[in-house]
């Protein structure tokens, strides 16, 4: 199974609306690499919703319900879309600050192609995305001033 990233700008259509539809076919991507990526997804594969514009987030997990096929709507025959599931919304949103400051996720195509709509997400970069939303940031905060402070009484001991 492939993870994705799938960003959206929230006023055309946000994380609520695919809540509220449940269902959506993912469509209106024109660029070649993004629809190379479409056409990579298989049914099954799981996908960030990412809020582009002023939230610039990571807001939620979908499912991709489909194989890639021709975008119904199109008149250009390499236009694919997918068809999307709703799941869970994250707990906390993750915020692009959030990814450029965790060493975690640099080289990520997210933060080195920031105009790209569909973004393969590598096992890893799942995972630290998902303990982000779950506070997982401030766990790693907490735990790093214990070992200063441990460190500052070994030092001084």
């Amino acid at each position: 199974m492939a993870r994705w990233l799938l960003k959206t700008e929230p006023d055309c259509y946000s994380w609520d609306d695919l809540v509220r539809d449940k269902t959506t076919v993912w469509d209106g991507v024109t660029n070649a690499l993004a629809l190379k990526h479409i056409r990579s997804m298989k049914k099954g594969d799981e996908a960030l919703v990412y809020h582009t514009g002023d939230e610039r987030a990571a807001v939620g997990v979908a499912r991709i319900t489909s194989n890639p096929y021709p975008d119904p709507k199109g008149e250009d025959e390499r236009h694919v879309v997918v068809d999307l599931k709703a799941g869970k919304r994250l707990p906390r949103p993750v915020t692009l600050s959030d990814f450029k400051a965790d060493p975690a996720f640099a080289g990520w195509d997210l933060l080195r192609i920031g105009r790209l709509s569909v973004v393969p997400v590598p096992d890893a970069t799942w995972e630290r995305t998902l303990q982000l939303a779950a506070g997982g940031q401030h766990q790693q905060k907490k735990q790093t001033k214990k070992q200063t402070k441990k460190q500052k009484e070994i030092s001084h001991g």
